[in-house]
């Protein structure tokens, strides 16, 4: 048998990258994908096709690592691309279709301070890269490298609550999750109409009165805060994510990569060498 018939037939998606060591990454990726199709063909039979689009998007999101690899000629640590496939199977399939995001009220605030850490170390990452590379002249000190990283995943989350904002007002979604409080302070019931809020304590129930003058008592135990309180603990849990990571990647430079958790999320550039073993290893 030649050698060419020896080697491992990966699939395109899994083309020209840096193969050493992948296994677990791959077993993992093909794990959650063949999850996802199934998840697709028993949407499909249930006619949900909004959840049909969730599916075939996850599996677009699942080929990131694997584009970002080649494009950018560089490695992925496996911990770090373990954990975006995890994120984006967390979200998408069990969060919105399994409706995780209901059945476990922490499921939401546990994806946001993870997505708080994974992208300060994208954008310490990036940083990280710029410095190293010889064609840009970039030299930023620890501190900078982790005020960057900081401000990267803080503008990420801030970004992706003003598209959870959109998709609740334009097309009637329901992204930021609502809560219920028993407390509420306003101006507008101030009596004299200025700036003096009013507390009122104590709330079991509010009533809908339409426009017809019908009246619906919404039975949730309290006042519907709709999306401000969901959105401000997304942000803050994104801030603790982006704050451990700083932190780390602070003292990873810091102490000139001495660290044993920031290389397992900060990409490396490949050399000419493995950038060959990894054209190679394409299927011909």
């Amino acid at each position: 048998m030649s050698e060419k018939q020896r080697k491992p037939k990966l699939p395109k998606v899994l083309q020209g990258r840096n193969v050493a060591n992948k296994k677990l990454v791959y077993a993992i990726y093909f794990i959650l994908r063949l999850s996802v199709i199934v998840m697709l063909i028993l949407q499909f039979f249930n006619r949900n096709y909004e959840n049909m689009l969730l599916c075939i998007l996850t599996l677009a999101l699942f080929m990131l690592p694997s584009a970002l690899e080649r494009r950018l000629h560089i490695d992925l640590p496996d911990t770090l691309e373990i954990i975006i496939l995890l994120f984006i199977y967390a979200a998408e399939i069990l969060g919105e279709i399994q409706s995780f995001y209901i059945t476990f009220p922490y499921w939401d605030t546990m994806l946001h301070t993870m997505n708080g850490f994974l992208c300060a170390a994208i954008g310490f990452a990036l940083v990280d890269l710029l410095n190293r590379h010889d064609r840009i002249s970039l030299n930023l000190s620890p501190f900078y490298m982790a005020i960057v990283a900081f401000c990267f995943s803080m503008t990420v989350g801030v970004l992706w609550e003003f598209f959870e904002f959109a998709m609740d007002n334009l097309l009637l979604f329901d992204m930021q999750k609502d809560t219920i409080l028993s407390t509420i302070s306003t101006v507008n019931l101030d009596p004299n109409h200025g700036t003096q809020a009013i507390a009122i304590k104590g709330i079991e129930d509010v009533i809908l009165v339409l426009q017809d003058g019908t009246q619906r008592s919404l039975n949730l135990g309290g006042y519907l805060d709709i999306g401000l309180h969901d959105t401000m603990a997304d942000l803050f849990v994104n801030f603790i994510g982006a704050i451990a990571f700083s932190t780390i990647g602070f003292f990873y430079v810091k102490k000139r990569g001495k660290s044993s958790i920031a290389p397992k999320f900060i990409p490396r550039v490949l050399n000419d060498t493995e950038e060959t073993v990894s054209s190679r290893s394409k299927p011909e």
